[in-house]
């Protein structure tokens, strides 16, 4: 089968960003709504309940990886038979997974209101609302859930992206009514189950109608069922690793320091993870063409496409960091007033985290796209106790600071460094004291720049939209073009340049400054 690498990922970037940019305006203004309609103990509350139950999505195992890896090949040798059966234990391992997860979180249900601090006080039944939250992760498994990856595995994201615009628009409208009208959070809650049920059913219908001939199931070989689970079980400890460091922050804060620290913070980390969303739309879109790539290519190209993606991903992390050093306390202020502000050392301690997140879902692609897990299988795990141990130790002596610097040092001094070990010695065979000189030198560029201009917006006081606004253009002009003075002329911003204007058709072409250079 012809698998078009580069148009796939540009029109899955396309409107992989269209939904991203309405996943972030829509839940701003219905978190806005709640913030100012139920009060900011009720947005803790929600981030609690995020975070309990990604723990529970532990029982997916990492299968829905390691299904779409396994399509890989099969898609690109067009075996229709294989990717039905592959597609058939899919949906017989969802079955299986969604019926855990309804069994352990019923069980851990007396310990939900031990995770909320006694200083927090909520007039609600905490165990209904538990429940629904737990019926919602349960149906996202049970209805049709598989049906995506055919999609995911052919690169087509995009279809994913248009199929939630419309469910999506649906949930957020009934939402912001309980919220605003009816003003009760169980109404508010019901929506969420809802609203996947509908997005699961959609798709199912529109993957069956695209691809008719992955509905003939059939029994995968036993051999190759046996491979599947050892990557399952490799990946296991990758994905307890991901939920401890994701989810571990806000247990914390919420068990120790309340809900109303809990919601400050997640204001902070809304924003943050709403820009990283953008990037993760953009590796998502690359993941099956760099899988397809590692596949066809010789590892020579394939490394010098990892520098390329390298050199553009710093670059994107830089410039969103120096935004958010800059931008954020002033965007607080405008948004939810100064009574809500965190300390400048904490966001400070947010922007670093935001870069070695960044940087680390750039190196995580490679993982996930070459399938290396079983090579990579204790690093998340022993990478995310560090972070848990430190995080009970720290935040009673900082607090806060303790819980986001136990998130940092953990990525940056264990997770990083051997996660690069991995992909060069699994995938590369060679060494990567090259590729670590260039990241270390991104980084320190980017810390100059961000710090200059932080003292240059600080020049700036702060006086409303108008002024933030100036900031915004600042932010976009200082610091890109910088960063583009200081590598023009480097054969790395070259390279770069022609895979992105391969990716958007030509369009750098049109820009005089570029098209000089490429």
């Amino acid at each position: 089968m012809k698998f078009e690498r580069t148009k796939n990922t540009s029109r899955n970037i396309f409107f992989g960003s269209i939904l991203k940019v309405y996943q972030i305006i829509c839940p701003f203004i219905i978190r806005t709504a709640m913030i100012y309609s139920l009060g900011m103990e009720y947005v803790g509350l929600n981030s609690l309940f995020a975070s309990i139950l990604q723990v529970l999505n532990l029982t997916e195992l990492g299968v829905g990886t390691a299904m779409v890896y396994s399509m890989y090949k099969p898609i690109a040798e067009d075996d229709q038979v294989k990717i039905a059966q592959l597609m058939n234990l899919y949906k017989e391992y969802y079955k299986i997974i969604g019926f855990i997860i309804a069994v352990v979180g019923l069980a851990i249900t007396p310990i939900v209101p031990r995770l909320i601090a006694s200083n927090s006080k909520v007039p609600l039944n905490i165990y209904v609302l538990y429940w629904i939250n737990l019926g919602y992760t349960v149906i996202s498994y049970w209805l049709f859930a598989y049906k995506s990856s055919a999609l995911i595995a052919h690169q087509r994201n995009d279809i994913i992206s248009k199929i939630m615009l419309v469910t999506n628009t649906i949930m957020y409208i009934l939402q912001l009514a309980t919220i605003v009208f009816i003003k009760n959070y169980y109404a508010y809650l019901l929506v969420l189950p809802f609203g996947q049920a509908i997005n699961n059913i959609v798709t199912a219908i529109i993957v069956d109608k695209i691809y008719p001939e992955y509905k003939k199931g059939g029994k995968i070989d036993k051999n190759e069922q046996r491979q599947i689970n050892g990557r399952i079980m490799d990946l296991f400890t990758s994905k307890i690793g991901g939920v401890i460091q994701n989810s571990v922050d806000s247990i914390v804060i919420s068990a120790f320091l309340g809900l109303t620290i809990l919601a400050k913070y997640n204001n902070y980390y809304y924003i943050m993870n709403s820009i990283f969303g953008f990037l993760i739309v953009i590796f998502n879109s690359c993941l099956a063409g760099i899988g397809n790539s590692l596949v066809t290519e010789t590892p020579e190209k394939n490394y010098k496409d990892l520098k390329k993606i390298a050199f553009l991903t710093e670059w994107l992390a830089g410039f969103c960091v120096c935004c958010l050093f800059s931008l954020y306390q002033p965007f607080m202020k405008i948004w939810v007033g100064d009574s809500n502000l965190l300390p400048i050392g904490v966001v400070c301690c947010i922007c670093i985290y935001t870069y070695i997140l960044i940087t680390n879902q750039m190196l995580c692609l490679y993982k996930d796209a070459s399938g290396i897990w079983h090579a990579d299988r204790y690093r998340p795990l022993i990478t995310a106790m560090i972070n848990l141990v430190l995080n009970l130790l720290l935040v009673n002596f900082w607090g806060l600071y303790g819980v986001v610097l136990s998130t940092v040092i953990s990525m940056l001094f264990v997770g990083m460094p051997w996660l690069i070990h991995n992909i060069f010695s699994e995938v590369f065979h060679r060494k990567s004291t090259f590729f670590v000189y260039d990241i270390i030198s991104y980084a320190l560029i980017w810390i100059g720049i961000s710090f200059l201009n932080f003292l240059i917006c600080g020049l700036i006081q702060d006086n409303g939209i108008l002024t933030f606004l100036l900031k915004i253009v600042i932010c976009t002009i200082i610091p890109n073009t910088i960063y583009f003075l200081i590598y023009k002329d480097r054969r790395i911003f070259k390279e770069a340049m022609c895979l992105v204007n391969k990716m958007t058709n030509n369009r750098l072409n049109k820009i005089p400054v570029i098209k000089k250079i490429i």
